[in-house]
């Protein structure tokens, strides 16, 4: 299941967006940021829909589906900007695509951690799809207890003129990691909560990373047994 967060963006919404920024790119480049939307959102599609093959293939071969759903996104203008201030780059569609390979992307929910390595491999695997780069985040995870696969890959959209290579970010995680991701963002980004209390929660919430991956590792090694 894909639950599709933002359409193709338009000038009226790209103005809107723009207003909520300091800097805004030139407005030359306006016209190609939208193009460069369409474009990314395109390939997003296109890396959906190998997804859900693989998933339907599974069904099919197996009678068992790894991927619980999928969310796709697009980065907004005012955090696509932003990034590209911090990181230094020029406010260009041309510095935009060699720099920034989340514009487009999808989280992948799983039901058990092996499946995570699982739907990785056989999206990699595809002739077409090129890995970028590759982030373990179960293997290494970050200090705060936050866990997930993170790939960026590229991938041919077809277009009238040829096809052109489109980056896509990918996130794949179990469905308690993205339960514990969805509560930490909340604590760290979404509230105004006093920074007692995000420490407080925040150390409490590695802990329970930890109690979790061990659930999940057993919970895995039940459905093992039962297949």
């Amino acid at each position: 299941m894909i639950l599709e967060r933002s359409g193709v963006i338009n000038l009226r919404e790209l103005e809107t967006q723009l207003n909520e920024v300091d800097k805004r790119p030139d407005v030359a480049e306006l016209p190609k940021l939208i193009k460069m939307y369409q474009l990314y959102q395109s390939g997003q599609r296109e890396i959906s829909t190998k997804l859900e093959n693989l998933d339907a293939e599974f069904q099919v071969n197996y009678d068992y589906n790894p991927i619980h759903h999928m969310e796709s996104r697009m980065k907004k203008i005012q955090s696509l900007i932003g990034k590209a201030q911090r990181k230094g780059y020029d406010l260009t569609v041309e510095s935009i695509e060699k720099n920034i390979h989340d514009v487009a992307g999808i989280r992948v929910v799983t039901n058990y951690i092996d499946d995570i390595y699982k739907i990785e491999k056989m999206l990699t695997s595809q002739t077409d799809v090129t890995l970028l780069r590759r982030k373990d985040y179960l293997k290494h995870p970050k200090e705060s207890g936050y866990r997930s696969l993170h790939i960026a890959v590229k991938v041919p959209v077809f277009q009238s003129k040829g096809p052109i290579d489109v980056p896509v970010e990918i996130q794949i995680r179990t469905v308690g990691m993205d339960m514990w991701a969805s509560l930490e963002h909340k604590l760290r980004y979404k509230t105004n909560t006093d920074e007692n209390l995000v420490d407080k929660y925040g150390e409490q919430l590695r802990d329970y990373s930890d109690e979790l991956e061990n659930i999940e590792r057993g919970m895995q090694e039940i459905h093992r047994r039962l297949v």
